[in-house]
C-alpha cells in the first residue's frame, strides 16, 4: 500500500501549471496548494478549528523542534501528532535538517550524521538518517521528509557535488530506516543550488529510490527570484509527472505564483504568520504595515475585498491599536488575515488553471499587487 498518492486532474493551457490531488491517510487535498507552518504543533495563534474555517487541508510540524519539546516519545504517547494537536487534517513534517544548519553555529557533518548543539540549552546533539525517521515515524505525520543536507547560499560546485552526493546516500539510508512505509509516505529533497549539472544529478539519484513524492530543496535561502524561478524551469521536468512535487520554504504571493505555473504542487513558509506578529499584512492590493501612524483613525478593513473573519469584523484602526499595545487578539487577527489570504489566493490560482488563464491572473494580480511597480516592496 502507497500511502500517499497524486492525482492529476489537468493542465493549464497558458502556462502548463498543474491541478491535482494529493491523497493522505487524513485526507486528500487539492493542489497547487499553500501549507500553514505549525512548527511545535501549532500555528502560532491560530486553533485547529480556525485553520478548518480558512480551509486548510495540511500543515506542517517540525520534527527538530518536537524533538526538543515535548519529545517524539511524549507525542507517540498521546496517539501521535494528529490527536496530540487534535488536528484531524493531513499533516507534513521536516526532517529537522534545515534547522541544524540554521540555527545551530556549532556543527560538523559526519558520513554518519550531524553533530551540533542545541539551541536552547547548548547540549550536544546527534541528528542521523536513522534517528530523523525514528522521530517522524514516532509523530506520526502522513508525509515526512528525508534527512539532507541544507547547504548554504552560495556555495562552490566543489562543495555541492559533494553535499549532493551526500543527500543521495542519506536518502538510501532514509528508505531503509522507515518503519512505517504502509502508514507515512516519504519524501526526497532535491538539492544542488543554482547548478544545472547538479540539480539533474540529485534528481536522477532520487528518482531512481522512487519516493511517493519529491520536494525541491536549497531555494528561498537568500537567492534572487530570477535564480529561483530558473532552478525551477530546470528541476521541475525532471521529476515524476504522477506524484507530488514540494517546493520547500516559499510564501510570498508572486512565488507562489511563480512557483505553480513552474510545475510546483506543494508549499510552506512562515512568512504569513511571522510578518502578522510585526503587524504586516497581505493585501489584494499590496503590503499593509497597519501599526503604521496614518492607520490610527482608519475604520476600514484591513483589506476591502477580503471575507476572512478578521476583515468582517475589526477596523484597520482597532488591529493597529491592538498590535501596538502587544495585545495577543491583534497578533491573532492579522494572522488568520494573512494565512486567509494566501489560502484564498491558492484556490484562484486552482480556479484559474480550471480555466486555462493562469498566466492571465497572475498578470491581472502582479499588476494590482503592485509587483510590477520599480519601488515595489516585498516581504
Amino acid at each position: 500500500m502507497v500511502p500517499i498518492t497524486y492525482e492529476l486532474i489537468k493542465t493549464d493551457k497558458q502556462t502548463g501549471a498543474r491541478l491535482g490531488r494529493v491523497h493522505t491517510p487524513h485526507g486528500s487535498f487539492d493542489t497547487p496548494t499553500f501549507m500553514p507552518v505549525g512548527t511545535l504543533a501549532t500555528v502560532k495563534t491560530m486553533s485547529p478549528e480556525e485553520l478548518q474555517e480558512m480551509n486548510a487541508n495540511i500543515i506542517l510540524s517540525n520534527t527538530y523542534h518536537l524533538w526538543l519539546r515535548p519529545g517524539e516519545d511524549i507525542i507517540r504517547e498521546a496517539g501521535g501528532l494528529h490527536k496530540f494537536m487534535n488536528w484531524d487534517g493531513a499533516i507534513l513534517t521536516d526532517s529537522g535538517g534545515f534547522q541544524v544548519f540554521s540555527l545551530s553555529d556549532m556543527r560538523e557533518i559526519v558520513e554518519e550524521g550531524v553533530h551540533f548543539r542545541n539551541h536552547l540549552n547548548g547540549d550536544k546533539l546527534f541528528l542521523s538518517p536513522e534517528k530523523a525517521m525514528q522521530i517522524q515515524n514516532d509523530l506520526g505525520a502522513d508525509i515526512m521528509m528525508a534527512f539532507d543536507e541544507c547547504p548554504p547560499f552560495p556555495a562552490t560546485h566543489e562543495y555541492m557535488k559533494s553535499s549532493v552526493e551526500r543527500t543521495a546516500r542519506w536518502a538510501e539510508r532514509c528508505l531503509e530506516a522507515h518503519g512505517r512505509p504502509d502508514e507515512q509516505g516519504l519524501f526526497g529533497i532535491v538539492q544542488g543550488g543554482e547548478y544545472e549539472d547538479l540539480r539533474k544529478q540529485s534528481a536522477n539519484d532520487l528518482i531512481s529510490l522512487d519516493f511517493p513524492g519529491y520536494a525541491i530543496g536549497g531555494l528561498s535561502v537568500g537567492e534572487p527570484k530570477d535564480v529561483m524561478n530558473r532552478v525551477l524551469e530546470l528541476t521541475t521536468p525532471l521529476l515524476p509527472t504522477d506524484k507530488p512535487r514540494y517546493l520547500m520554504g516559499v510564501g510570498s504571493p508572486d512565488s507562489l505564483i511563480d512557483g505553480a505555473i513552474r510545475g510546483v504542487d506543494m508549499f510552506d513558509c512562515v512568512l504569513p504568520t511571522r510578518i502578522a506578529r510585526n503587524g504586516t499584512c497581505m493585501t489584494s492590493t499590496g503590503r499593509l504595515v497597519v501599526r503604521n501612524a496614518k492607520f490610527a483613525r482608519d475604520f476600514r478593513p484591513i483589506d476591502e475585498n477580503c471575507d476572512c473573519y478578521a476583515c468582517r469584523n475589526y477596523s484597520r484602526a482597532y488591529i493597529r491599536h491592538l498590535v501596538k499595545s502587544n495585545e495577543t487578539f491583534g497578533f491573532r487577527l492579522t494572522t488568520y488575515h494573512n494565512l486567509h489570504f494566501l489560502l484564498k489566493l491558492m484556490e484562484q490560482v486552482r480556479a484559474a488553471i480550471r480555466e486555462d488563464r493562469l498566466g492571465d491572473f497572475k498578470e491581472e494580480f502582479f499588476e494590482q499587487y503592485g509587483f510590477n511597480k520599480p519601488d515595489a516592496k516585498n516581504f
